[in-house]
């Protein structure tokens, strides 16, 4: 199981890159920095394919997906210089908590 939570983590920091990469590729012209995020967005999905051998599909893109998105707002904030409010936060905050919430149940 360490080995799938390992590939899940895996997933969400590849996929967490390219999407941070994104203003990068100015709008997909600049073909270095497009594959680059392409070609995370490619690998990510792989090893959600992988994880998904063992995990069911909502406990995987729910973690996934929310931990992806509180984690392309901390980088939005600490390395692409994007503003965090308190409503954001809580928006946040709600995406974990319905992760966790799933996670949970039977």
């Amino acid at each position: 199981m360490l080995a799938v939570a390992s590939l899940l983590a895996l997933a969400i920091v590849v996929e967490v890159a390219a999407t941070a990469a994104l203003p990068q590729t100015r709008g997909f012209h600049d073909v270095g920095w497009t594959t680059f995020v392409l070609g995370g967005y490619a690998l990510s999905i792989w090893l959600l394919a992988e994880v998904v051998k063992t995990l069911p599909v909502f406990v995987t893109y729910a973690v996934w997906s929310g931990a992806g998105t509180a984690l392309v707002a901390v980088v939005g904030v600490l390395v692409l210089g994007e503003q965090m409010d308190l409503l954001k936060a809580a928006g946040i905050t709600a995406i974990v908590l319905g992760v966790v919430l799933l996670n949970l149940t039977p």
